[in-house]
């Protein structure tokens, strides 16, 4: 085989040049940029299908998050149906709630309206109209040629000897006769509210506390009058006559 020698390079030049040993059996060089960050996604997937990547995040909530808060939050996300389910109950215990404060409220309102039903009828138990079977004849101040001024009462007609009755509890301060008033009972209530019967033919009860009801004379015709009944008078605190008329209406008494 031929060959040739050139001083100048001190090179041996062969026919077929010879590869390199090592570069015939060396691999190719790998780029090293990408194989870090392969290997960190590669290991955050496999830490999060085991769930310890979401670790940190669940340490550093504020309230801890229970396996069954877990469970089912999972369900209701997983399972829009039972999420709208989740919605309807919801919805269900609001009403139901709202209606439970209905009837509370119901109830209460029904029971003050009985509780004051019993005091008005409680009420009208302590408390009577003076005379049973009588016509009203009379106003308060009513004008009439019998009184030098209007009139200051409240005329109750009936028969000769019809009981006069207390209207309320109290005491009978004064009992007599009185003038144009012949014979008069009066009754002082705990208020101080006096109460003038008057024009009676008797006088039953002259001194003394009396309860509602209780028998005080009865009618007559005494005094300046043309006829029996019993004249009424209301006087608060011993004063000037009021009406006697919306006074017993207060006390649930409808002459």
């Amino acid at each position: 085989m031929a060959s040739t020698y050139t001083e100048s390079t001190g090179t041996q030049l062969l026919d077929h040049p010879v590869e390199p040993e090592v570069a015939r059996h060396r691999l190719p060089r790998q780029s090293r940029t990408g194989a870090p960050l392969l290997g960190v996604t590669a290991m955050t997937a496999a830490l999060g299908a085991t769930g310890l990547a979401a670790a940190p995040a669940q340490a550093a909530a504020p309230t801890p998050v229970t396996a069954a808060d877990e469970v089912s939050d999972g369900l209701l996300a997983a399972d829009p149906g039972l999420a709208l389910a989740a919605r309807i109950q919801q919805q269900a215990d609001g009403q139901r709630t709202a209606a439970d404060e209905s009837a509370r409220l119901a109830a209460a309102q029904e029971a003050e309206a009985k509780r004051a039903a019993q005091q008005a009828e409680a009420d009208r138990a302590a408390h009577t109209l003076p005379v049973a079977g009588y016509q009203l004849t009379a106003q308060f101040a009513q004008a009439g040629s019998h009184w030098a001024h209007l009139h200051t009462g409240l005329d109750f007609a009936a028969r000769t000897g019809t009981p006069v009755a207390a209207v309320a509890g109290g005491a009978v301060t004064s009992a007599g006769w009185s003038g144009p008033y012949g014979y008069r009972v009066i009754q002082t209530l705990p208020d101080g509210t006096e109460l003038w019967y008057c024009h009676l033919s008797r006088i039953v009860t002259a001194s003394g506390p009396v309860a509602p009801g209780t028998v005080l004379g009865a009618v007559g015709a005494t005094g300046n009058v043309t006829g029996p009944h019993l004249h009424l008078e209301v006087r608060p605190g011993g004063g000037a006559p009021i009406d006697p008329l919306p006074w017993l209406r207060q006390l649930g008494l409808q002459p």
